[in-house]
């Protein structure tokens, strides 16, 4: 019997200790899930931890059981970089040679003069800076301006925040694709991010309304191959957003990570042959990069039960594959990604519980899922599936 279904969800985030390179991200000692667990004195995951996760790094609460019911290991990020677009397209079978570019100090003038010329009015902050705090800062002036809050972090992303009572969102969206449309060459950012939020000053919060334009893909991905080969691949979350729709049948928007495990669920129901692959962002953006460790924590063990409930509805031609994209360590000093290893817990009725040890890539992954639907092999990484007991093609 072979898999028909692959069910791919990333834990946004969740890494599970500190790359050898990590020092030369700022993130040395970083440990996403370890030092959570550690933290919070415990955290409750029984269906990740009977998986195998705690035989990744040490997770108060959440042990390495004498036999996993998965296949897991974790895999290194051989891509230069920490955020999420490079480390979804490397999942996807796509090593960038270079990583995207960022801009520690705001963007130059040869950014911002023609973008505040195509939307006709001047831009507020232009600075490296978190998303909650900045609004915080600017936002008031924002309500008496109607300029834009345009700012980045340490990743390579152009952000765009601004009131949806002052902004209408398709004009904010606009906005966004006049960017990404001027982003280009050395200026080549991996997202432009609209970031509406709500609120009165001291009393901003930001909508669940934000959307990513990313970079096309500059290669094939294994999503590509999929849809070429007449397959199935639902992207659920902001999957479509990461590979600016390519290598996609089909998008599922969600509200936050409840909203898409409910989704996966119901598209279980119907979905017949392929991919589906889920992104969950609150870990990261919700709880990492606010440095919120109690709500991570509360978060990853509301999405353990959901995935044991996934678990249930699996039928024997069915694979789940967890793992991560990047770390987003919320006891670290920063508020930034953190360059980890992440976790890799492949489950189903067919797949041999192995040790699958440290990938040299996440690309890893895509090759795996090449060979398990029979398509031709990826440029990069090497497939596990023997390893989980599949012969390969």
């Amino acid at each position: 019997m072979r898999i028909k279904r692959i069910i791919m969800v990333v834990l946004d985030g969740l890494g599970v200790g500190e790359l050898p390179d990590a020092a030369q991200y700022g993130d040395a000692g970083s440990n996403t899930l370890g030092h959570l667990a550690q933290t919070v004195g415990g955290i409750n995951i029984p269906f990740l931890q009977s998986l195998g996760i705690g035989c990744l790094t040490t997770v108060t609460g959440a042990a390495c059981p004498e036999q996993p019911l998965a296949a897991y290991g974790k895999m290194n990020e051989r891509s230069a970089g920490k955020d999420t677009t490079t480390g979804h397209w490397e999942i996807s079978g796509l090593i960038l040679d270079k990583p995207f570019p960022v801009f520690e100090n705001g963007f130059p003038p040869e950014v911002i003069e023609p973008f505040s010329a195509a939307i006709g009015r001047p831009v507020l902050g232009n600075i490296k800076a978190s998303g909650t705090e900045i609004i915080e800062v600017l936002g008031e002036k924002h309500l008496q301006t109607g300029n834009p809050i345009v700012y980045t972090s340490a990743d390579s992303v152009f952000q765009i925040a601004a009131h949806e009572e002052v902004v209408p969102l398709k004009t904010l969206y606009k906005w966004c694709e006049i960017a990404r449309q001027l982003l280009k060459g050395d200026f080549a950012v991996g997202r432009v991010i609209a970031r509406p939020f709500i609120g009165t000053p001291g009393n901003f919060i930001r909508t669940a309304n934000r959307r990513d334009y990313s970079l096309a893909p500059p290669r094939e991905t294994v999503l590509d191959k999929l849809v070429a080969a007449g397959y199935e691949v639902v992207g659920v979350g902001k999957i479509k957003d990461i590979f600016a729709g390519r290598g996609l049948t089909a998008a599922v928007k969600t509200k936050d990570n409840d909203d898409g495990m409910s989704k996966l669920l119901e598209l279980m129901k119907s979905f017949k042959q392929g991919l589906i692959f889920v992104n969950l962002v609150d870990f990261d953006m919700l709880y990492g990069h606010r440095n919120n460790v109690q709500g991570y924590a509360q978060a990853l063990e509301r999405v353990d039960k959901q995935l044991e409930a996934v678990s249930r509805e699996m039928e024997d031609v069915d694979l789940l594959i967890i793992l991560a994209d990047h770390g987003c360590d919320p006891t670290y000093p920063h508020t930034d990604h953190t360059r980890e290893y992440v976790p890799l817990l492949v489950y189903g009725k067919q797949v041999k519980p192995v040790n699958l040890g440290i990938r040299e890539t996440f690309a890893d992954v895509g090759q795996t899922i090449a060979s398990l639907f029979n398509l031709t092999p990826m440029e990069a990484g090497k497939s596990f599936a023997k390893d989980l007991g599949f012969g390969e093609k």
